[in-house]
């Protein structure tokens, strides 16, 4: 061999050297990362097991943990496994529970101004558009805002925006107003002044606890959500009478919520994919509770042999005058329940107009293709 070749021979042996040594150092690499283990979450919902809400705060979880890949798992507890439904914030802001799935309104005794998201007629908007507001128009920063001010160590991901809810279940149909003069009746939030206001003897109860009051003679009527909870609560064994159309909560999402310190110590990847699967979460449960909801709202009718009635127009209208005198009042004591107030109106002037303007009324198109004069269709 010439000297020539033992140099390049010597060259080579170098090269191999460092590629091998290259070589292990990336296979150790995930072995390190690895080890490390996965971030485990330990969330609770405000719902119970049966609920479809648990269901929705169940699907959130999957997709974070998939989209992860298993680098967080993040485990979703029943209502009342750790704390009360209504206990959530405190645990959540505290670190008893590292994250929770629930609705703002339950928060309403911390604050009055959280209810806001989804307590109400929305100034016309539906749920979507009030989401709309809260992501372009100002709402995000203003409930940033609304929680520092209370000392919430939490990071709240309002989404799912939930359909008009009944205005409830009762033992008769509901035709005027004078008809709630006593009336012992459930629901949360700003709802809990709308229903005073008409004269009803209000009582803010956890989901999971309504039906048994009812049957138990503790309430005379409730309200909760929609076709499917209502049903597998149990509603139609305590009652065949549902109201549907209602403002008193037209324009409600959930909440997905973090404890701020365990979510500010994630890292940025995984912030960003735990914000995406919130939007992601949110259009997948708006395509479920159609699917789910129609079918239970039928099965109540055929099944259940429940009757539903509209809401007259006449509750309707006495359930927004109420609603601008309470906000009048809670805007006169507390300025940030005002800021977003204001902020609400300002955005749903504008949003509402153009969907009014633009978007076609489906009515017309029902009764064409399944109302009493249309022609069947092979």
């Amino acid at each position: 061999m010439t000297k020539s070749n033992k140099g390049s021979t010597s060259s080579r042996r170098r090269f191999l050297k460092v590629a091998a040594a290259g070589a292990a150092a990336s296979v150790a690499a995930p072995t390190i990362v690895s080890a490390q283990g996965p971030i485990n979450m330990r969330w609770q919902s405000t719902w119970p097991a049966k609920d479809i809400f648990h269901e929705y705060a169940l699907d959130y979880a999957k997709k974070v943990n998939d989209m992860t890949g298993g680098d967080l798992k993040i485990e979703v507890l029943p209502a009342g496994a750790v704390v009360p439904a209504f206990g959530l914030l405190d645990a959540v802001s505290k670190g008893t529970l590292d994250g929770g799935h629930g609705v703002l309104v339950y928060h309403y005794g911390k604050q009055t101004a959280l209810a806001l998201w989804g307590s109400g007629p929305g100034y016309a908007m539906d749920a979507n558009m009030l989401l709309a507001w809260h992501k372009y128009g100002g709402g995000k920063e203003l409930l940033a805002k609304l929680y520092a001010s209370i000392g919430a160590n939490v990071v709240s991901f309002p989404y799912g925006p939930m359909p008009t809810q009944p205005l409830g279940w009762f033992k008769k149909p509901m035709s005027k107003v004078d008809d709630f003069q006593g009336l012992k009746f459930r629901t949360v939030g700003i709802s809990i002044d709308v229903f005073t206001g008409l004269g009803a003897a209000v009582n803010a109860l956890p989901g999971g606890e309504i039906v048994s009051a009812m049957d138990r003679g503790l309430l005379d009527a409730a309200e909760f959500n929609n076709a499917t909870s209502d049903r597998v609560l149990g509603f139609t064994d305590v009652s065949k009478i549902c109201m549907l159309q209602s403002y008193h909560q037209n324009a409600e999402q959930f909440e997905i919520m973090f404890n701020k310190t365990k979510y500010d110590a994630l890292p940025d990847k995984m912030k960003a994919i735990i914000s995406n699967a919130v939007e992601a979460a949110s259009q997948d449960m708006s395509w479920k509770a159609i699917d789910r909801y129609s079918k239970d709202y039928e099965e109540m009718q055929t099944k259940d042999k429940v009757k539903f009635y509209k809401t007259p127009d006449s509750i309707l209208q006495k359930q927004l005058e109420i609603y601008d005198q309470v906000v009048e009042k809670k805007s006169a004591e507390n300025p940030l329940f005002k800021e977003i107030v204001e902020s609400q109106l300002a955005f749903a002037k504008r949003a509402t107009q153009w969907e009014n303007d633009t978007v076609v009324n489906r009515r017309m198109a029902y009764n064409h293709y399944f109302g009493p004069n249309a022609k069947k269709k092979t």
